[in-house]
């Protein structure tokens, strides 16, 4: 029996899909981890498991294992891609002796992961979400709709509404990174850092160069 076994991949949780190298797995003999970043944060614990099953949607970079739940709160589709052959995740995951450890007693740690699990997969607050949905296309629309409702075949559409809004998107990335303060403001209750922070580090360098780029194109306009 191995005391634990990690691996590094992508996921899919419902709908949305974080690619290779955006999701990692933690399994040991009391829970099963994927933490997808932005995408998703589950926690399972063995009672929540019905079975775990090879998974392929396209030969070599869509091999994975789908995890079968019973956890009301999360998407009933969950994915964790890997290069590896999926039946020897699977036996890697056996020798923890997680999907043999069936002990129903409910201990303090349980009930962290029960709070966990009630919060739902997604590490940002409700709110915060709706929140950048809503200010990024409304910056975005500011600059496109204008473009095409005035009839412009030639140039672009970026302005500075688009500007602002990768501005904002790289700030927020960065104030993540550094200030405590900011990931409490925008993070569910039991969340940290570490349950973002892959996604937060790419995206801080994403939206520095487009902010960059944008901003070209605005002066050179």
């Amino acid at each position: 029996m191995t005391e634990k076994f990690t691996l590094t991949g992508g996921a899919r949780i419902g709908m949305a899909n974080a690619t290779f190298p955006f999701a990692d797995l933690f399994v040991n003999k009391e829970l099963l981890k994927i933490n997808a970043s932005i995408v998703g944060n589950l926690v399972f614990q063995p009672k929540d498991i019905i079975s775990i099953q090879p998974y392929t949607s396209f030969p070599v970079i869509g091999n994975g294992i789908k995890i079968n739940h019973r956890i009301e709160n999360y998407a009933a589709e969950v994915i964790f891609w890997t290069l590896k052959n999926p039946n020897s995740v699977i036996n890697e995951i056996k020798k923890t002796g997680f999907l043999e450890n069936l002990n129903s007693e409910i201990s303090a740690d349980d009930l962290e992961i029960l709070k966990k699990q009630n919060e739902g997969g997604f590490p940002l607050k409700k709110s915060v979400g709706l929140f950048f949905m809503i200010v990024w296309n409304l910056l975005f629309l500011s600059d496109i709709l204008p473009f095409f409702l005035q009839g412009k075949t030639e140039g672009s559409p970026i302005g500075i509404g688009m500007n602002l809004a990768i501005g904002i998107i790289f700030v927020s990335a960065v104030l993540a990174i550094v200030s405590e303060k900011f990931r409490r403001l925008i993070l569910k209750e039991n969340r940290n850092f570490d349950d973002i922070k892959k996604f937060v580090y790419f995206i801080t360098f994403i939206s520095g160069i487009l902010f960059i780029v944008f901003s070209i194109a605005n002066i050179n306009k």
